[in-house]
């Protein structure tokens, strides 16, 4: 009777990995159609249809800074069918920019595996002499408090990266925030602001038109995008704040389910017709195993903590 039931569990993670899934599974994007997560999604979704055999939807469920779908998704049932489509500051900066968030990203969250990322640029108006990095940070450093830096708001993605860059490269420089990107970068083009970082896919057009001057990517390495524009971390080593994308499921959500959805997401991004679809829209694809993904949110979560800290930038109520 013991050999019986010991086989019956052993076989139990295989017989749920075989089964799974047998009716359509929901991603949930915590952002309205169009945007970068939405862009990711749309692109993973169709071919992560095809190797589960089953339809994989996407919820859109936008607001209160992506808070509303990832308390959803935290609270969904852990049974595969509910995946969430988290980013850099749904896991990694909220937790320090909110005092109260319905959902810990360590916690409440299964990791299932990195699936892209969109590298931020450091880009400058023209009349800026600046021509490369050194060189900014030589005339911030020449004149300090005198430039000033644009983002789509307090405690975005895109403020912490010029915190972390005024850190790191030890300058002051003013930051003014927007409601969104759109008016920031409408700025920026007419010298309101002399600097931004702003994301790859919406800066091209304007480098390419020499409206605007790439100095640096936020990334690791250099973007296949603009494979003449260095990596920032060339001249201020360790220095990375691009947007990274990733998949998760509920907390509790069985391991087998979780190898299944990793081994599939991997394999997706791995298309040669998956990169050349991302790489035009100025995004990158990535992937890891849920443990690796795991260790890199603890990571980032620490990092972007400090960074919030040393520039006293106010916790947000909810």
């Amino acid at each position: 009777m013991a050999s019986v039931y010991a086989a019956t569990m052993l076989a139990g993670p295989c017989a749920l990995a075989q089964t799974y899934p047998s009716r359509p599974v929901r991603l949930i994007v915590p952002f309205a159609p169009g945007g970068g997560s939405d862009i990711i999604a749309r692109v993973l979704a169709p071919h992560l249809s095809e190797l589960l055999a089953q339809q994989v939807l996407i919820d859109n469920r936008p607001g209160a800074g992506t808070i509303i779908g990832a308390e959803l998704a935290a609270k969904s049932p852990p049974d595969g069918y509910t995946l969430f489509l988290g980013i850099t500051g749904t896991m990694a900066i909220n937790p320090s920019m909110y005092r109260k968030l319905p959902y810990d990203p360590v916690r409440d969250f299964a990791s299932i595996g990195l699936v892209g990322t969109g590298p931020n640029v450091l880009v400058v108006h023209p009349s800026l002499p600046a021509r490369s990095i050194p060189q900014l940070i030589a005339i911030a450093k020449n004149y300090p408090g005198k430039l000033s830096y644009a983002s789509a708001g307090t405690g975005g993605a895109p403020h912490l990266a010029g915190e972390l860059f005024k850190s790191m490269a030890g300058i002051d420089m003013v930051h003014i925030p927007y409601k969104g990107a759109a008016p920031a970068t409408t700025d920026l083009l007419a010298g309101e602001v002399q600097v931004m970082f702003a994301g790859l896919g919406a800066a091209l057009p304007f480098v390419k038109t020499s409206r605007l001057r790439a100095l640096g990517v936020a990334g690791a390495k250099r973007t296949r995008a603009l494979p003449e524009v260095p990596a920032i971390a060339e001249y201020l080593k360790g220095f990375e704040a691009a947007t990274w994308f990733a998949l998760f499921a509920p907390a509790g959500t069985p391991r087998p389910i979780i190898t299944r959805l990793n081994a599939d997401a991997s394999k997706v991004m791995m298309l040669p017709p998956v990169e050349q679809q991302l790489a035009s829209q100025g995004y990158e694809p990535l992937t890891s195993t849920p443990d690796e993904l795991s260790a890199y949110v603890k990571s980032e979560i620490a990092k972007w903590a400090a960074v919030i800290r040393d520039a006293k930038i106010p916790t947000e109520t909810n």
